[in-house]
C-alpha cells in the first residue's frame, strides 16, 4: 500500500498571468566570459569567442544571457572590482564588440543582461584615486567611506566590522604627507572600496551608468550585492553576534529601496521590456521580497532553492515557500542550481550532506560525481517545470562538476588569501568549459594554449562535441528539455498543484495535463496514470522511474 504524505492533498498556488513577458519564464544562460570561449587564442575568454558560440546557445534553447562584468579591472575580484563602468577590459575585447554581441544575440532571438556592480568600484577607479589624492573632509572622500581611526593615534579601525572575504572591513590609507591616515570602509576586498550611497552624486553616476548601457540594447540589468548599499551612518558596532531581530547595519536598510524604486521609474522609460534582477542573499522573506514590489525590481535569485539538500520534504517545502512569498507582489520566482560563486551542484548531490551554503562550501568532502550526475540530471527536469525563470550556469549543461584539485600558486580567488589560505575559494567552478578534443584545452583556446585556470583531463567525454547526438548525454537532456519548455503552455502559467505521491516522492501538475515526478526515494516507483512520457531523466525500469531520476509526463 502506498504510503501518502502531507502533500497527498490537491493544492494550488499561484494565478495564471494575464499576458506574459519574457523574463517572466525565462531559461536564461549565465556566460563568466573569461571561462566561456577564447576567440583570440591567448588561454582567457572573450567577446570574440562568446559571439562564435551565440548559435550554440540559440541551439541549446535559452532565451537570454547574462554575462558577468566585463569591464576594465585590475581584476584583484575577478572583475567584480570596476575602474570604468561604461568601457570592456581590453582582456575581453572592446566597446564595439560588446555592441556587436548585443546586437547579434538580438538577431538571433536572445536577450542580453549585464551586471552592474554598484556597492563597490576597484580602487583603481579615479574617483578612488582622486579620493586618496584628497584630504581628509573633502567631496572625493565622500564618494566613499573615509574615516579617521579610533585609539591614540587613530591605528584602530573606526569599527568591528569584518569583510566578507575575511579580515577587518577596514583599510588605513597613507596621507599625501606620509603620515598615517584615514580608513576607508570595503565589505570585500581591500581592491574593492564601498561607495557611499549617502552622496547624491553616486546616484546620480549610476543612473547614468544604466542609461549608458541601456542605450546600447540591453534587456536587463544584475545588480550585484543589491541588499548591501546603504549603510548605517554611524557606523555602529556589530559587537559580535548581532540580535537576529535589530537591524543590519550594512544589510538590507529600509533605504535601499528608494534607489531601486528610482531605478525602476529609469528602466521603465525605455521600450522593450527591460528588467532589473537583484542578487539578494537575506534569510527574511518576508523582506526578501520588498525588493520584489511592483515599482522595485523585476525578479531576484532564489538561493533558498540552491541551497536545498535532496530530500522529497525539503525540496517541495521550499517551491512552497518560493511561490507563497512572491505571490502577494505578484513577481515570478526564479530558480537556479549553480553560479560562479557555488560549488557546481554535481558536486554537490555527490556528497552525504547535498545541502548548500556560502559559508561553508565543504570542498574538498567527498563526492560520488557518478550520484551527483544522476540527481543533477534528475534536478534539471524538477526546475524546469517549476514556474518562473530558469538559470543555467555555462558548463552544467554538460554535466561538470567542481575542480577541487586546482594548484594553490594557481587560485586567483581572493577569499583564499583572505582566509588566510584556509578557504580555496570559487575558482573551482570557474574553469574553463571544454567543447571538442580529447586533451585540455578541449577546443577552448588552440592546442598547445594554458588556459588561464587548468581544466582536469578527466572531463574528457563531457566537451560539447563529445554530448551533442548522444541521446543518453547531459547536453541532449537539457536541450530536449529547454525546447519542451520553450513551447509547453501548460508552463506558461503561474500555477502548480501537487499530487498524490509516495513520501520521498516529488510530484505535480502544471497546467491541465502536464505532470512533473521525481523519485528521491531508495527503490524504484511507479509513474502515476498518464497517457504519454514527454522525457525522463534515466530510462525506466520495467516501466518504473528509477531511484534519484525524474520525468514529465502527460496525464
Amino acid at each position: 500500500m502506498t504510503t501518502l504524505d502531507s502533500h497527498s492533498v490537491e493544492s494550488s498556488t499561484g494565478t495564471s498571468p494575464s499576458k506574459s513577458r519574457w523574463w517572466q519564464g525565462a531559461a536564461i544562460y549565465q556566460v563568466y566570459v573569461r571561462s566561456f570561449a577564447d576567440g583570440n587564442g591567448d588561454g582567457t575568454g572573450d567577446l570574440t569567442g562568446a559571439r562564435k558560440k551565440l548559435r550554440y546557445l540559440a541551439d541549446l534553447g535559452i532565451e537570454a544571457i547574462w554575462f558577468n562584468p566585463w569591464y576594465p579591472s585590475p581584476m584583484a575580484d575577478a572583475g567584480y572590482d570596476i575602474a570604468d563602468y561604461r568601457d570592456i577590459d581590453p582582456v575581453f575585447g572592446t566597446l564595439a564588440q560588446a555592441e556587436a554581441l548585443i546586437g547579434e544575440a538580438h538577431e538571433l532571438g536572445i536577450k542580453v543582461i549585464v551586471d552592474v556592480v554598484p556597492n563597490h568600484c576597484s580602487d583603481a577607479h579615479p574617483w578612488f584615486q582622486a579620493a586618496l589624492a584628497a584630504r581628509p573632509g573633502s567631496p572625493q572622500r565622500d564618494l566613499f567611506w573615509f574615516r579617521p581611526g579610533r585609539g591614540e593615534n587613530g591605528e584602530l579601525p573606526p569599527n568591528d566590522w569584518n569583510s566578507i572575504f575575511g579580515g577587518p572591513a577596514w583599510t588605513r590609507i597613507t596621507e599625501r604627507d606620509g603620515t598615517p591616515g584615514e580608513w576607508y570602509l570595503h565589505l570585500f576586498a581591500p581592491e574593492q572600496p564601498d561607495f557611499n550611497w549617502d552622496n547624491p552624486r553616486v546616484r546620480e553616476e549610476f543612473e547614468d551608468i544604466l542609461r549608458f548601457w541601456l542605450d546600447r540594447g540591453v534587456d536587463g540589468i544584475r545588480i550585484d550585492s543589491a541588499a548591501l548599499l546603504v549603510k548605517d551612518s554611524s557606523l555602529t558596532d556589530l559587537g559580535g553576534q548581532p540580535d537576529a531581530l535589530a537591524r543590519h547595519p550594512f544589510v538590507d536598510l529600509d533605504g535601499v529601496h528608494e534607489i531601486y524604486r528610482a531605478w525602476r521609474r529609469l528602466t521603465d522609460s525605455y521600450a522593450g521590456d527591460r528588467i532589473l534582477i537583484g542578487e539578494v542573499w537575506l534569510p527574511d522573506r518576508e523582506r526578501f521580497t520588498r525588493y520584489l514590489r511592483p515599482d522595485e525590481l523585476h525578479t531576484a535569485f532564489n538561493f533558498d532553492f540552491l541551497g536545498c539538500p535532496w530530500q522529497a520534504d525539503r525540496v517541495r517545502s521550499v517551491i512552497d515557500a518560493t511561490l507563497a512569498d512572491h505571490a502577494p507582489v505578484g513577481a515570478p520566482p526564479t530558480w537556479v542550481l549553480s553560479n560562479h560563486d557555488v560549488v557546481r551542484h554535481v558536486t554537490r548531490y555527490g556528497r552525504i550532506d547535498t545541502s548548500f551554503s556560502m559559508n561553508d562550501r565543504r570542498l574538498g568532502e567527498p563526492s560520488d560525481l557518478t550520484l551527483g550526475t544522476r540527481r543533477a540530471r534528475a534536478v534539471v527536469l524538477v526546475t524546469m517545470a517549476l514556474p518562473g525563470a530558469v538559470y543555467i550556469y555555462q558548463g552544467e549543461e554538460l554535466g561538470l562538476w567542481e575542480v577541487e584539485d586546482l594548484p594553490a600558486e594557481l587560485l586567483q580567488d581572493p577569499i583564499w588569501v583572505r582566509s588566510g589560505y584556509t578557504d580555496r575559494g570559487r575558482d573551482g567552478c570557474r574553469v574553463p568549459i571544454p567543447w571538442d578534443g580529447d586533451e585540455p584545452p578541449f577546443g577552448f583556446s588552440p592546442p598547445g594554449v594554458a588556459t588561464w585556470l587548468p581544466q582536469p583531463h578527466s572531463w574528457k567525454g563531457l566537451s560539447v562535441d563529445s554530448q551533442a547526438g548522444d541521446p543518453g548525454s547531459m547536453l541532449e537532456l537539457y536541450r530536449k528539455a529547454l525546447h519542451i519548455r520553450s513551447r509547453e503552455t501548460s508552463l506558461r502559467t503561474r500555477e502548480l498543484r501537487w499530487l498524490p505521491s509516495a513520501e520521498d516522492v516529488v510530484t505535480f501538475k502544471r497546467g491541465n495535463d502536464f505532470v512533473c515526478v521525481a523519485n528521491l526515494s531508495s527503490n524504484p516507483v511507479e509513474l502515476p496514470p498518464h497517457r504519454e512520457l514527454i522525457v525522463s531523466s534515466l530510462p525506466l525500469e520495467n516501466g518504473r522511474l528509477p531511484v534519484d531520476a525524474s520525468a514529465w509526463l502527460r496525464s
